[in-house]
């Protein structure tokens, strides 16, 4: 079964060490985000697509500059892709999900872990499903390497960055004919 994303039920957010004592949270406002289920509902693949543009982490200025080619270069390249490459149940409803993740074009493997939800059918007759992905990377693998040292020792903008990926999604047959 194919499963397309509830975009007002879902969410991707990343958090990263900043000046080394405090956590920056931000999230992405527009994406799109695809699965395939078999028939017993087990998780077959994934892929997003991630618009650059639509960083928000609260800070006008900041996200201009993680816009900017010091970062994701969101003018020349306006999406962060992700497809996976196999996924491995560990669980009743556990995957680790391994995939390659595209930002500023180049692409470089990732780790994810998935939990998904059984399917339910909302209050429609639409058949849902839902799911939590987290990760992190490395910011220094896609060469994102953009940092200021500190005076007192450390530096500005930590380099592992951690997400948290909250899905809802919708069969896509049953979003067709609703």
């Amino acid at each position: 079964m194919h499963w397309t994303i509830d975009p007002s039920h879902s969410r991707i957010e990343f958090s990263v060490k900043h000046m080394a004592i405090a956590t920056v949270r931000g999230h992405f406002r527009n994406f799109t985000f695809d699965a395939e289920t078999n028939a017993r509902g087990e998780l077959l693949s994934l892929a997003a697509s991630i618009d650059a543009t639509s960083i928000d982490t609260n800070a006008e200025q900041r996200d201009a500059h993680l816009r900017s080619p010091d970062f994701l270069d969101a003018a020349n390249h306006p999406t962060l892709e992700f497809r996976s490459t196999r996924i491995t149940r560990s669980g009743k409803n556990d995957y680790d999900v391994e995939g390659t993740l595209t930002i500023r074009g180049l692409p470089r493997p990732v780790q994810l872990q998935v939990v998904q939800s059984d399917a339910v059918r909302d209050p429609w007759g639409n058949q849902r499903v839902a799911a939590e992905v987290t990760g992190k990377l490395s910011r220094k693998d896609w060469g994102l390497t953009w940092n200021q040292a500190l005076e007192l020792g450390g530096v500005l903008v930590g380099d592992e960055v951690k997400f948290s990926i909250d899905v809802q999604a919708v069969a896509r047959e049953a979003a067709a004919v609703a």
